[in-house]
């Protein structure tokens, strides 16, 4: 591809996938690789961009990248964004849904940092390519995970782990509501917290959630990326949670049971599940590769944790059969 546009010296998008039998989709795969090597050029936007070799004297576009540390006693995260925002352009080379996330995925953990970390610092690194815009932040505080675990007594950080993920989870209330890594998490296209020997991974472009476990890592780091010209709609992400019928308030959690294991058995395990969901009004549990549960498992979420809160309302999805059939033998409202 790379010869070809090199031959005609200036080519768009749709005539490449004329030119080669292809669809936009795949050329644009491969125009992201030659401009992220460097030996292309982008002019234009959208349907109107035209693509060309480098030649001497082009302006090539070459990442842009910010690298800086920061003390965070007394720093103003949207502050800090404004100038890293003129700086890089950001408001310019974005689509305005794509920098509102950008934004608010920036400022709240940048806040998060600054309020929770207890660091003395963080190192901040915002890289925007011809696709995407991305951000680190790194802190050499008490961790993430350790944090939430240490705060609620909990066994290990797993669990916090977990406690997060539901949202409304915060160790300090008086300042915060826990919804910041709740939403960020699911506005981005790529999403990622680093702390001690966990790390927790989103991939909103297949929608899923992996945990791993790597070196130890002292702090936390939070990265994310989007891509420049994405549509989501940082609006209707809130919506999905917040809907009308809970007065626009956080009222609604999805928990990945698979978290953890693929296989739930005991009551223990149950309890850890539901621990905090009491603080919603309607709970969707994700059984996506979950093989089997035991029924002390699921007589604890559909017998015993129900009636203790009436007025939850409790959704499964991505259940089998025989996950299916073992909730239903248990269920209070069958």
């Amino acid at each position: 591809m790379y010869k070809f546009i090199k031959e005609r010296r200036s080519i768009s998008g749709q005539e490449l996938a004329n030119q080669f039998g292809i669809s936009r989709q795949a050329v644009n795969k491969h125009l992201k690789s030659l401009l992220n090597e460097g030996i292309i050029i982008k002019e234009g936007v959208t349907k109107a961009a035209s693509y060309k070799p480098k030649q001497p004297g082009n302006t090539v576009s070459t990442p842009l990248l910010l690298n800086k540390s920061y003390l965070l006693r007394g720093l103003e995260e949207h502050e800090v964004f404004g100038k890293i925002s003129a700086t890089l352009n950001l408001g310019v080379s974005m689509r305005p849904s794509a920098y509102a996330i950008f934004k608010h995925a920036f400022t709240e953990i940048l806040n998060n940092a600054i309020d929770h970390s207890q660091s003395d610092k963080c190192l901040i690194r915002v890289e925007v390519t011809p696709y995407t815009c991305m951000f680190a932040i790194r802190d050499y505080g008490i961790g993430l995970f350790d944090s939430i675990r240490s705060k609620f007594h909990m066994d290990d950080e797993y669990d916090a782990l977990g406690q997060l993920l539901k949202g409304k989870t915060t160790t300090m209330k008086e300042r915060h509501s826990g919804e910041g890594i709740f939403f960020t998490s699911k506005s981005g296209d790529h999403i990622s917290f680093r702390s001690h020997r966990i790390q927790l991974s989103f991939d909103n472009t297949k929608g899923s959630i992996i945990t791993e476990e790597r070196k130890f890592f002292r702090g936390t780091e939070a990265f994310f990326s989007i891509s420049k010209r994405s549509r989501r709609d940082l609006t209707l992400i809130f919506s999905e949670y917040s809907p009308e019928e809970y007065d626009y308030k956080f009222e609604k959690t999805k928990v990945h049971v698979n978290l953890s294991s693929k296989d739930h058995v005991s009551r223990s395990e149950a309890k850890r599940l539901t621990y905090g969901l009491e603080k919603f009004t309607e709970i969707v549990l994700d059984f996506k590769g979950v093989k089997t549960i035991g029924q002390s498992f699921a007589d604890e979420i559909f017998r015993v944790f129900k009636r203790e809160h009436p007025g939850i309302i409790i959704k499964t999805i991505n259940a089998s059969g025989a996950i299916q059939q073992m909730i239903n033998h248990v269920n209070i409202d069958n």
